[in-house]
């Protein structure tokens, strides 16, 4: 393959750990409004290149890193993420900032209201840098397709960092933030971190409150972090995972320490591999890797057995059933009406409607509104949607029936590695095949964490996903852990 990495920019640089740069502030040795400081001074050197932020909250990140020194300096008891920099995908609300979700048709939209996740997290005691780029409404797997233009992989500047958080995934990369939120309905977390070489966190349907999430696909869309390593993931999402009355659907089990969670051994483990998962269309140099990260754990003394996932073949046309109808209702709302953009031409009510969402929204985001509402109209509603409700609980019940013999799946997390900007947005329907790996536990609800596992010739990263079952992310994250360390990392 050619090594065009070695001809173009690449951004990566490696951070220090959560764990050193709080142990750093708690001590004293370092100061919250310094590391702030060098973020955004590292921010306004790379951004321009890369398209990571769409805006900053620096007034807001300096007033909560000076808490932080001085509840240091007091010797008071810090948050676990106290003086952190972090990022935060611009599909989730952030009060006093602007919250676009990558589309024209909410540009200058500020929220009046934190997201319970990023209040969770500035509970803790993080520093928000700002709103991340992503693809238009969170659709899209290559960041191309956002508004406000494309986000470029930190590894390599002519690839796409993934999609659709790749600005949260490129933000860790590049080290413009030490840790990122993303969210992923159908692989916009794993995927972009595989992409990117960082490390992803899909947890459990319901484990994180979406309240003050836009709404993509309501009984798909899922919010987790990004970090350099899994046991800083880990840590993040004990932050924000829990249960919020002001999300219905928002799980009540306790939430574990998962970074205990993440040390343990996995001898003993049973790992399961699914044989649709390595079949055509699997790039040559992701197999060689994948296989090489199964071989360490099988050396960690995991028990490695094939597993049959055998209805994943239907998972990419459910997929765009399920998601495409409850994004047709859920972006019904952005009409010119209330908020966001409203077209000049609005001489009639029926007018400000189309001219304002015609201009408002992207090319993919159309595409999708109307197949949704394709699905659900009279007369196609039982032969597209309904069906696709009843594949999916066929997909879940694979599922299930796995994880009745096995405690965690591991597959590749995207059957290619990055691919090149401009390589797929002529053909919608090869874009959304390079979700094959990642719907099927979207549909399932189940936890998953991608993690690096090597990289091609080319130097492109090349993730393991690591599936678990239900509310099992802690075994999931013993997993990555021990992929991780057979890498010489964590």
């Amino acid at each position: 393959m050619p090594s065009e990495v070695t001809t173009t920019e690449t951004y990566v640089e490696k951070p220090k750990t959560l764990a050193e740069l709080r142990a750093g502030i708690t001590s004293g040795k370092l100061k919250a409004a310094d590391l702030a400081a060098s973020y955004f001074e590292r921010i306004e050197r790379v951004n321009q290149r890369l398209n990571v932020y769409l805006s900053l909250t620096k007034e807001r990140a300096l007033e909560q890193a000076t808490k932080v020194d001085a509840a240091a300096a007091k010797g008071d008891q810090l948050g676990p993420l106290a003086g952190i920099p972090v990022g935060i995908k611009d599909v989730l609300v952030v009060r006093g900032g602007t919250a676009t979700a990558g589309s024209k048709i909410l540009k200058g939209y500020h929220p009046p209201y934190d997201a319970t996740a990023v209040k969770r997290l500035e509970d803790a005691g993080a520093v928000l840098l700002g709103k991340l780029n992503c693809d238009e409404f969170a659709m899209g797997s290559s960041n191309e397709n956002s508004a406000y233009g494309p986000v470029r992989n930190p590894v390599d500047t002519s690839r796409v960092p993934g999609g659709s958080s790749g600005g949260s995934a490129a933000a860790v990369a590049a080290n413009m933030a030490v840790a990122t939120l993303g969210t992923d309905t159908g692989g916009s977390i794993r995927q972009p971190a595989s992409f990117c070489g960082v490390v992803g966190v899909l947890p459990t349907y319901g484990r994180v409150s979406r309240y003050g999430l836009i709404a993509f696909a309501s009984s798909l869309d899922r919010i987790g972090p990004f970090a350099t390593n899994v046991r800083d993931a880990a840590t993040v999402l004990g932050v924000i995972a829990g249960h919020d009355p002001c999300d219905a659907t928002s799980s009540p089990t306790p939430v574990a320490d998962y970074a205990a969670e993440s040390d343990r051994p996995v001898e003993g483990l049973r790992i399961g591999v699914p044989a649709e998962y390595f079949g055509e269309g699997l790039d040559p140099e992701v197999r060689e890797r994948i296989e090489g990260g199964i071989a360490s754990l099988k050396a960690a003394g995991c028990v490695v057995k094939p597993v049959s996932l055998p209805h994943t073949k239907y998972a990419i046309p459910t997929y765009y059933l399920v998601a495409t109808a409850e994004a047709s209702a859920n972006l019904a709302r952005f009409d010119g009406v209330r908020y966001g953009y409203r077209s000049p031409a609005s001489d009639t009510l029926g007018a400000m409607y189309s001219h304002s969402r015609d201009e408002g929204f992207g090319a993919e985001v159309k595409r999708r509104i109307l197949l949704g509402t394709y699905a659900l109209s009279a007369g196609y509603y039982d032969a597209y949607y309904l069906k696709a409700l009843k594949v999916r609980r066929l997909l879940a019940g694979d599922f299930l029936r796995v994880f009745a013999n096995v405690d965690a799946i591991v597959t590749p997390t995207s059957p290619i590695p990055a691919f090149k900007l401009g390589e797929k947005t002529g053909d919608p329907l090869a874009m959304y095949l390079a979700d094959i790996y990642t719907v099927t536990a979207s549909l399932a609800g189940i936890c998953g964490v991608t993690v690096p596992c090597g990289a091609t010739e080319a130097g492109l990263p090349v993730g393991m996903q690591v599936l678990a079952a239900h509310l099992k992310e802690g075994t999931a994250f013993r997993v990555a852990r021990a992929v991780e360390r057979a890498q010489g990392q964590g």
